[in-house]
């Protein structure tokens, strides 16, 4: 039965895709005086800015992920917790350990994600400064673990992206797709949530067949 009930933040907790896309749009066009369609660069949703940046064949990753960051705060009214998120943490805080493994930096987390006062739902958040490796590199979901004291077969991980499904495989963790924060996509999990809700009918089911 699972213990920890591990979060993704980027379409998972948070929706950013608008300001994410948006503003690296924005980004690329001043560093590369190129106009980039929205979704050729949806393959950067759930992975580090600065792999996202080297993927994209930019050699000043740094400056660059700066000034994405700077156009991002300009879109920082776009961005809003999803519907169902606040409930569905207030309904697990009793009864599981609530964390989070996320791909954004902890100044990242501290600027972008703070302000909307989930922190105190979850003990423990493992940011892309915490690891030398990150998704869909299984080492953020173990370094988790490792802090937690907590088994794979006792962990949930949720998330929007493949590179989150991938990270959970390679940790031996179960993975529940966030598919309110990704519609484009099918990803192969344990679960398919349609809404943030739908997890407490999972877990309920999960409890009932080892009762």
């Amino acid at each position: 039965m699972y213990k920890h009930i591990v979060f993704d933040v980027d379409g998972t907790l948070i929706n950013t895709e608008y300001a994410v896309l948006h503003s690296l749009q924005d980004t690329l066009k001043e560093v590369q005086n190129k106009i980039y369609k929205i979704e050729e660069l949806e393959f950067v949703l759930g992975i580090t800015g600065e792999a996202a940046i080297k993927q994209l064949g930019i050699a000043n990753i740094t400056e660059t992920v700066d000034l994405w960051n700077k156009y991002l705060n300009s879109y920082k009214n776009s961005v809003s917790v999803f519907d169902g998120i606040k409930d569905l943490l207030q309904k697990l805080y009793p009864d599981y350990k609530l964390g989070i493994v996320t791909s954004k930096t902890k100044f990242e987390f501290d600027e972008e994600v703070t302000h909307f006062g989930l922190n105190k739902y979850f003990e423990i958040i493992v940011c892309a400064d915490d690891t030398k490796k990150h998704k869909p590199n299984s080492e953020p979901l173990l370094k988790y673990m490792e802090l937690a004291k907590v088994k794979p077969d006792e962990t949930l991980y949720i998330g929007d992206s493949i590179y989150d499904m991938q990270c959970a495989k390679s940790s031996g963790v179960d993975f529940a797709f966030a598919k309110w924060g990704n519609r484009r996509q099918n990803i192969e999990a344990k679960y398919a949530l349609l809404n943030p809700l739908d997890l407490l009918n999972c877990l309920s089911a999960k409890k009932h067949k080892y009762a």
